[in-house]
């Protein structure tokens, strides 16, 4: 079986790594891929966002089965075109993913079917968002409304900070035109918990719960990033708030998808904030989180491909998933400077035993080399979150480059959490 996975990240990676351990798989194509993921696919240089020459490849290759993993494609309906040439795909259609594509239009779709979330209002013009500043709530959250790589959400703490981050975005358009639209949304309080879902439009299945670490520095400080690093399960998430969860968000989203004639097939996100007046809804990601692939793909006991194809059916209800009743911490390994300014090209030396993502480097005459912000995800599982932790910066000891950084605190206020 000929398998197509689109994207170059640390996730695709991961993805590509499950997906191998079904005997069935012959060759797996990335597109881009990276240095390290060519060590598990053929990489093929068509960019992710480049929707003819994907749909051109798949055809030409007679490629069997095609997973569309990054947030970019599936907004700009790399789905819709792949199956009109009959390729069977992983991946929500450009109707559903806008769930992701359209933080105004996933806050809407929340408010009119009373799934909880914060309290929030949206603006087209500048003036009118400055004017709204002036008498909103401090801490205030801005978000851009479309994508941007994961950094379009800004935490206002003074409302000079929240002025500058709606003219950041509307006027200096550091998020292109992502910024047309602002949400300002209600700050929330409380644990925050990613939850990653299988669903194929009718059955929707949780994966194993997760915690990431947005900011840049130890001690959660310093700018955002798109993740330093995640450890599973997230000892905040109980059995009983799972419930809860089931019962007024996750299958309520699928339910409000389908009312609006956007059926969501794929993997849906939620990013979840547990406040004292109970889970709601802080967005919605239309794929695979990145790193949280990385802490809950290692946990599937099931077969991943099996899980994949019986959602392309639309019979996941069919389908066996499970996950080991263990833990998992991964440890992103970025370049010094990230987010901001950071050098490249400098020789990685890594064990190959170990579970081990690439994200951001490159081949270079042989050798892999450093080639952006996160490079690396460490990941090691075990029977206790504090065993998995101690193994994953184990392992990072043993992986090299010059300008290597990463947090040394990962998975700290998970194990404080336990112990309440």
């Amino acid at each position: 079986m000929k398998i197509m996975v689109v994207g170059g990240g640390g996730r695709e990676h991961a993805i590509i790594k499950k997906l191998k351990e079904n005997k069935s798989v012959g060759e797996i194509f990335a597109l881009p891929g990276n240095g390290g993921i060519a060590a598990d696919a053929t990489c093929v240089d068509i960019g992710a966002k480049d929707i003819d020459k994907i749909v051109e490849f798949a055809v030409e290759n007679k490629i069997d089965f095609a997973v569309v993993a990054p947030d970019d494609p599936l907004v700009l309906g790399a789905v819709d075109a792949l199956q009109a040439k009959e390729i069977k795909t992983f991946g929500p259609n450009k109707a559903a993913a806008i769930i992701e594509g359209s933080k105004a239009f996933s806050k809407d779709l929340m408010k009119k079917y009373n799934i909880p979330t914060a309290a929030y209002e949206t603006f087209t013009e500048m003036d009118e968002a400055l004017a709204y500043i002036e008498k909103c709530e401090i801490p205030v959250v801005i978000k851009a409304d479309g994508l941007a790589l994961g950094k379009g959400v800004i935490i206002a703490e003074t409302r000079d900070q929240a002025r500058d981050a709606v003219r950041s975005m509307m006027e200096d358009k550091i998020f292109g035109d992502s910024g047309n639209k602002v949400v300002v949304e209600e700050f929330l309080t409380g644990p925050e918990v990613s939850v990653l879902s299988f669903t194929d439009g009718k059955t929707l299945i949780p994966m194993v719960s997760s915690m990431d670490h947005k900011r840049a520095l130890d001690g959660d400080k310093g700018l955002n990033t798109g993740g330093m690093g995640t450890v599973a399960p997230n000892p905040y998430y109980t059995d009983e708030i799972a419930k809860e969860c089931m019962e007024t968000i996750f299958r309520p989203t699928i339910e409000a998808m389908n009312a609006e004639g956007r059926s969501f097939s794929g993997c849906l996100y939620f990013g979840l904030m547990l406040t004292p007046k109970g889970p709601k809804v802080i967005e919605y990601n239309c794929r695979f989180g990145d790193p949280e692939t990385q802490v809950v793909l290692p946990l599937l006991e099931s077969d991943l491909l099996d899980i994949m194809l019986k959602i392309y059916d639309g019979k996941l209800d069919e389908a066996e998933v499970k996950f080991a009743d263990k833990s998992a911490c991964c440890v992103v390994m970025a370049s010094e400077g990230y987010p901001q300014s950071y050098e490249k090209g400098f020789e990685i030396t890594m064990p190959a035993d170990k579970n081990i993502y690439v994200a951001g480097a490159k081949l270079d005459g042989g050798k892999l080399v450093n080639n952006g912000g996160r490079v690396l995800g460490v990941t090691e599982t075990a029977e206790t979150l504090e065993e998995a932790i101690k193994k994953a910066y184990e392992t990072v000891k043993t992986v090299k480059w010059e300008n290597a950084y990463y947090r040394k605190d990962i998975g700290k206020r998970a194990l404080m959490a336990e112990r309440i």
